[in-house]
């Protein structure tokens, strides 16, 4: 026997290398992913021009009826507002509290009006299968292209001739619903809601409005929330048709306030603490709406 024979090579195996930790993939940074400088430095002057005539209305309101005509006027505010404040609101030609409160109750009742028949006209348009529904959808948006100016005289023969004239129903009949709120509700509708949740809602046996109650209504809050607000804001500040079928003794509050302009002697220090105070109601309603805007926004853009 060899001496190989008497002694083999053993040969040992390796031991494994301990795993190593996985990389982490890096993160690629996208160009333009972050706004730039620009891009901020665009929102600044936006802010600025929007702020601006806010700031502007409060130097003159609280100042004198000489300030806006004084080349040397203070970019500081003064000390009179709330006595020109006051002077508008014991005006008893303006009738500021009746003039408030008829804003808010048109207003109010035009914005749940145009969002309640927008949604269901759009929920009609968006899901629902008749006969000459994109048709009808555009003669609706056909109508935005008729201006206002063309109905007036119409309109008021008909509310005179009821005996509506004076009243706040004058201005909310014909602003029960939008060509504008019906088309936009349409397009929102028919984005965020899929077909296979209508059918499975039919499977289980809802009727048609039942569905629109339980799949259209929570898909479509988001933009009904922005056509409420923007709605809102835009009855509040109509003046042409309140100005022209509302008397003095019951006005909205833009027609209250063209009153102060109706003398000689305009005193603007005056005009424009009025039209502080018509704006302080919409700055409360953004203040506590636009928390819930933005994230029922948010919740219509997250798609799960």
């Amino acid at each position: 026997m060899s001496a190989l024979d008497a002694h083999p090579i053993v040969l040992s195996e390796e031991e494994p290398e301990p795993p190593r930790p996985a990389r982490r993939p890096r993160r690629r940074r996208v160009k333009g992913s972050r706004p730039g400088w620009f891009v901020y430095g665009c929102l600044g002057v936006v802010l600025l021009a929007s702020i601006f005539p806010f700031y502007w209305s409060l130097l003159i309101g609280s100042g004198t009826s000489y300030t806006i005509r004084d080349p040397n006027m203070s970019w500081l505010p003064g000390g009179n507002f709330f006595s020109n404040a006051a002077k508008v609101i014991n005006d008893p030609a303006v009738n500021f509290w009746v003039a408030l409160w008829n804003s808010i109750v048109s207003s109010a009742l035009i914005a749940l009006s145009v969002v309640f028949f927008s949604t269901l006209a759009g929920w009609a348009f968006a899901k629902l299968r008749f006969k000459g529904s994109s048709v009808l959808l555009v003669f609706v948006i056909a109508t935005m292209a008729v201006p206002m100016q063309l109905g007036v005289v119409p309109l008021y023969i008909l509310f005179s001739e009821i005996g509506w004239t004076g009243t706040l129903g004058a201005i909310i009949i014909p602003a029960l619903v939008s060509a504008f709120g019906v088309f936009w509700m349409t397009q929102y509708i028919r984005q965020a809601v899929p077909d296979e949740l209508i059918e499975a809602a039919r499977v289980d046996g809802a009727t048609s409005f039942r569905t629109f109650l339980t799949v259209g209504v929570p898909a479509a809050r988001p933009a009904a929330a922005m056509l409420g607000l923007f709605t809102f804001v835009s009855a509040w500040n109509n003046f042409f048709w309140p100005f022209i079928v509302l008397d003095r003794q019951s006005p909205t509050l833009p027609v209250a306030l063209s009153l102060l302009q109706s003398n000689y002697f305009i005193d603007y220090s005056i005009v424009l603490a009025g039209v502080l105070l018509s704006t302080i109601p919409l700055i409360i309603l953004f203040v506590f709406a636009g928390k819930q805007l933005v994230s029922g926004i948010m919740q219509g853009a997250v798609k799960g």
